[in-house]
């Protein structure tokens, strides 16, 4: 599925698998398979954790599970794509800049690791931007941390300049956009092939996730309600339902 991390992979599966409302899941054996996510000791242990953390909630069926709100907002941190879906934009932005020193480089190295999938773009050297509310997240993740004296966190709003400018120079939209017309080349080729539905959707999903790591999530407000983005989500939905059925 391109996910190494089973909490992550059992998250993002219930979102693909899903729909806004978090349905309940069932993982057949034919899903397990395609997801690549057997239910060995280690699922079964990571399913263990996530539900007391209320991040995700039995059904009433055998290996039935389903997203909660919690549960979504942890997976945004990684896809960071799905929050405006579901979620409408408070319009602030998120500034983050942190100079760490370079005989601390493995603490620098650390901390983009850690952020990494929170939509942040490389605005000026040392500046990262965001429109995804991950102060607080940031917040708990370095607190009572060597790296913690080397942060610092704005909040603001755009007054002034052109947001189409800044979102080209920060997040290079356009290669984006050639990334996602790629993906649906990928998808027709795969849909084209003489091969079982379960794998066909395996590569879909695999293909998808691949892309979704470099996508930073940027809101319809500023991206527009044709953005590429969207237009393949509703895309691989119908390739779902269409590779369930």
């Amino acid at each position: 599925m391109g996910i190494k991390e089973r909490r992550t992979k059992i998250l993002t599966s219930l979102f693909l698998l899903s729909d806004l409302t978090f349905k309940p899941v069932v993982f057949t054996l034919d899903l397990q398979i395609i997801l690549d996510l057997s239910f060995n000791q280690k699922t079964k242990s990571n399913l263990n954790l996530l539900l007391k953390e209320k991040l995700i909630e039995k059904g009433e069926k055998e290996n039935e599970y389903r997203l909660t709100e919690n549960g979504f907002n942890d997976v945004c941190l990684k896809f960071p794509f799905f929050r405006f879906l579901k979620n409408d934009w408070d319009g602030k932005w998120r500034i983050i800049s942190y100079e760490i020193p370079e005989k601390k480089r493995e603490l620098r190295d650390r901390l983009r690791r850690e952020m990494q999938g929170w939509g942040l773009g490389p605005w000026h050297r040392s500046f990262w931007l965001t429109p995804h509310p991950i102060i607080e997240n940031l917040r708990q993740l370095v607190a009572h941390k060597e790296e913690e004296q080397y942060i610092q966190a704005f909040e603001a709003d755009h007054r002034f300049g052109t947001e189409k400018v800044l979102i080209e120079k920060v997040w290079i939209t356009a290669n984006l956009d050639k990334n996602y017309r790629e993906l649906f080349k990928k998808w027709h080729e795969v849909l084209s092939k003489e091969i079982s539905k379960q794998e066909k959707l395996k590569i879909v999903i695999n293909d998808y996730v691949t892309l979704l790591k470099d996508d930073p999530g940027l809101p319809k407000n500023l991206l527009g309600e044709n953005w590429i983005g969207f237009e393949a989500y509703s895309i691989f939905n119908e390739i779902k339902n269409i590779l369930l059925s």
